[in-house]
Order: structure tokens, then C-alpha cells, then sequence
């Protein structure tokens, strides 16, 4: 499979889509372009997805990585259908929690 994408100028081409893994089919196969954000215009309130409610308060850190695994960090997360941050964020948990089993601080 290619990984070149087809192009979508304007909103009119983008089919109403049903379901998550239709949308996800779709957008995998697709990408939006300037003269389509151009064209756009701004989203109705009504359209807006709802908040997410926020489990807790996160701090903004500064982490340097080289570029390979943030290369790879991120296609992962592609990969995924998720943000790389939140992927990040899931493997540091879940490697935390690991480690204070190992060590003894849970049980």
C-alpha cells in the first residue's frame, strides 16, 4: 500500500461517515489540503465535538529524544489512531507501575 495519500480540496468531497471505522478507513486513505482548510471556514458551535472532561491536571514537561524514536514514537502512534503525547503518556504509566511492582512500593 502507498503511502501517498489522496487529496481533498474542498468539504464537499468528504462523504458522510457513519460510523468511527468508516471515518477511520476514509481519513487513512485521505488528507485535507490548504485550499480545503481555505475553503472551510470556521466549524458551527452545534458541530463541535463535546469537551472531554479532564481526569486530572497535567504539568508540560520538556523531554528530548533523538530523532529516530520520535520518528518511530509517532508512527506508532499513527498507527494507533492516537497523538504521540498520549502514547507517551500511556507507555510512562504503564512502565512506572511495572517498576514499582519490581520494587516493592505496590503490591
Amino acid at each position: 500500500m502507498s503511502d501517498k495519500k489522496i487529496p481533498i480540496r474542498d468539504p464537499s468531497e468528504v462523504p458522510n461517515l457513519a460510523t468511527e471505522k468508516e471515518a477511520r478507513e476514509f481519513w487513512d486513505t485521505h488528507e485535507v489540503t490548504e485550499e480545503y482548510l481555505g475553503s472551510s471556514g470556521p466549524v458551527a458551535e452545534k458541530d463541535m465535538p463535546p469537551a472531554r472532561p479532564r481526569t486530572g491536571r497535567t504539568t508540560p514537561i520538556a523531554v528530548r529524544f533523538d530523532e529516530d524514536v520520535l520518528r518511530r514514537l509517532k508512527q506508532l502512534a499513527e498507527h494507533k489512531h492516537k497523538g504521540y503525547q498520549t502514547l507517551l503518556k500511556e507507555f510512562v504509566s504503564e512502565r512506572l507501575y511495572e517498576e514499582e511492582k519490581r520494587e516493592g512500593i505496590l503490591k
